[in-house]
């Protein structure tokens, strides 16, 4: 639905101003390479974070506690 969305909002501006749209087809994949390190990173610190309080969690959850569920 999201992909639509970005498509149907993609021809609407080719309709009112088709350079504006072309532009900014051909920059939407530069955009992408350049903020994927950001993202890689992002996912890193998730793993470190999540990897930290498993480890911090450790000695209580041997104990047998439970984390609660949302």
């Amino acid at each position: 639905m999201r992909a639509f969305t970005g498509l149907l909002l993609w021809c609407i501006l080719f309709v009112l101003c088709w350079p504006l749209a072309l532009i900014a087809l051909l920059a939407w994949p530069i955009i992408w390479i350049l903020t994927l390190p950001f993202r890689l990173v992002g996912v890193v610190f998730t793993g470190l974070f999540t990897f930290l309080l498993a480890v911090i969690t450790l000695p209580a959850r041997l104990l047998g506690w439970k984390p609660r569920t949302a």
